[in-house]
């Protein structure tokens, strides 16, 4: 089951998600820093891909093409938000 209330630990922001989309490699800490949570923003470095779904907060971000468990990835400090 996917939560779509997730929420960093790290930066105390929500994580946004954005389905059919993937990040572009060229995406780094400063733009996800000065861009979120401006959707018209961050389409700069969106690609569509169906049935993928791209994730970020203001310092982490993932392109997510298969059903993952998030407490593998030891970087990502995110937790559920509201369930």
């Amino acid at each position: 089951r996917a939560c779509d209330q997730l929420r960093c630990t790290a930066c105390d922001f929500r994580v946004s998600l954005f389905n059919d989309y993937v990040w572009d490699q060229s995406c780094d800490y400063l733009f996800f820093r000065n861009n979120m949570p401006e959707l018209s923003k961050l389409r700069a470095k969106m690609i569509k891909k169906k049935g993928a779904r791209a994730y970020a907060c203001q310092c982490s971000w993932r392109s997510i093409h298969e059903l993952t468990d998030l407490q593998t990835e030891q970087q990502l400090r995110w937790v559920c938000g509201k369930h």
